[in-house]
């Protein structure tokens, strides 16, 4: 261990950037801790403290590191950026002047990354216009003064905040080391756990047993995400030799988590989706029955088995969803068969299109199946257990995230370790 962070310590290039990286995420620790001018941290408090509100608002508050808590001007985290991000991803499979631009390379990608950061904007301004009054309507009063144009100034704090916050991760990733709105967000996961284990051992007895509990169902199921982040299946490929001799073997691998934690990230929009409509239906008597059924059936503070049984299904739907716009079996057949390569057994063209397709929905299934799993069991825990959301020290999307993070960052910092020991040799 020593030797390897000595190894570290002597690259010059990656010790600036280890050290960057750590600036600019201590700058986004600060910034989170800025509160928007003008509102009632009071109200905020007690809205928080509600059960049904907080539950809804549980997982958003993890990924953005307490900014809630605080209301900041960080209060909407890098959501708008990763919903562009998505929306662009998927619009790139429908569009086909997006396809086109993404298959020029290193300038279609820029230009596709721009439209991200436009959209981005939109989004955050959009978006915050949207969680203040939520804010709002689930408090005893006004939190930020919604009336026009009093309410343009908080939604820019917001919206500026966001996009700070987005201009930081992009320079982590150009400067610094890793995937920066990565490292964003899994250092906001991160700040939150201090403060939820020292709530724990205040909070009594009667809770702590069923939080070490958790907590070693928890390790148990970091070495598994472990295992099934790397997890793969290797198709092998046989491209043909121009000269005499046996053809040149290779494979591609097809992973068995293919949509990363995006399903996930649906799931929860979509699942949480309810709780939100009923913070604005909860003041009209008419829609009283719905504000109830939702309350009862669909709160994430207190998941019923409806709750966790339709959030493990949309985890499996969302999987395929996703991968069957981002995974184009027909592409990769043909991009194989215009290099000369075939799957021995498998002939070129449709049927080797078929025989990914066919792989694919197999490891989707799997794939979905486990990333339902790691989402509903803090559900479980909150339902059969005296823990609450905000107990839980980690999230099964949280987690999923720490540990892609976590590799990423392991492999580009042995990949930098080893251009410098190859240019000490040179």
């Amino acid at each position: 261990m020593f030797t390897y962070l000595r190894q570290l310590w002597r690259s010059d290039d990656l010790r600036k950037r280890i050290i960057f990286t750590i600036i600019l995420l201590v700058i986004y620790r600060a910034v989170s801790h800025i509160t928007i001018p003008g509102a009632n941290k009071e109200l905020l408090k007690q809205f928080l403290e509600n059960s049904s509100s907080g539950g809804a608002l549980g997982i958003f508050t993890a990924l953005t590191g307490g900014a809630v808590q605080n209301f900041s001007i960080a209060l909407l985290g890098l959501s708008p950026y990763i919903n562009a991000s998505i929306i662009l991803q998927l619009c790139t499979v429908i569009l086909p002047r997006l396809e086109a631009l993404s298959k020029e390379g290193v300038q279609g990608q820029q230009k596709i990354n721009t439209y991200t950061r436009w959209l981005s904007i939109i989004l955050a301004f959009m978006q915050s216009y949207g969680f203040l009054l939520l804010l709002n309507r689930g408090g005893s009063g006004n939190i930020v003064p919604m009336q026009f144009p009093q309410v343009l100034a908080p939604m820019l704090f917001v919206s500026v905040g966001c996009v700070f916050i987005m201009w930081l991760g992009e320079l982590i990733t150009e400067k610094g080391i890793g995937n920066g709105i990565s490292l964003i967000i899994f250092t906001g996961i991160v700040a939150q756990m201090p403060s939820t284990l020292s709530a724990m051992f205040v909070a009594g007895q009667d809770k702590i047993a069923a939080f070490y509990l958790f907590l070693i169902i928890s390790l148990a199921m970091l070495v598994a995400v472990v295992l099934f982040t790397d997890a793969h299946r290797a198709i092998p490929i046989t491209y043909a030799n121009q000269g005499a001799g046996r053809g040149v073997k290779a494979n591609i691998p097809i992973r068995l988590n293919q949509a990363g934690m995006v399903p996930i990230i649906f799931a929860i929009s979509l699942i949480t989706f309810p709780g939100i409509i009923a913070q604005f239906l909860q003041t009209a008597p008419r829609f009283q029955a719905v504000v109830n059924f939702i309350q009862i059936y669909l709160n994430s503070q207190s998941p019923s088995m409806i709750y966790i049984v339709a959030y493990f299904l949309l985890n499996i739907a969302f999987t395929y969803f996703y991968v069957s716009v981002t995974f184009r079996p027909d592409q990769v057949a043909e991009n194989i068969q215009k290099r000369g390569g075939f799957i021995p057994g498998i002939r070129p063209g449709r049927e080797t299109a078929r025989m990914l397709e066919k792989v694919s929905n197999r490891l989707n299934l799997w794939g979905g199946i486990f990333l339902g799993i790691v989402a509903i069991v803090p559900l479980l825990f909150t339902r059969y257990s005296t823990l609450s959301s905000q107990d839980l020290i980690i999230s099964g999307s949280g987690l999923i995230i720490i540990v892609g993070v976590v590799l990423e960052l392991v492999r580009q910092v042995n990949a930098q370790l080893l251009v410098h020991d190859y240019e000490k040799l040179v």
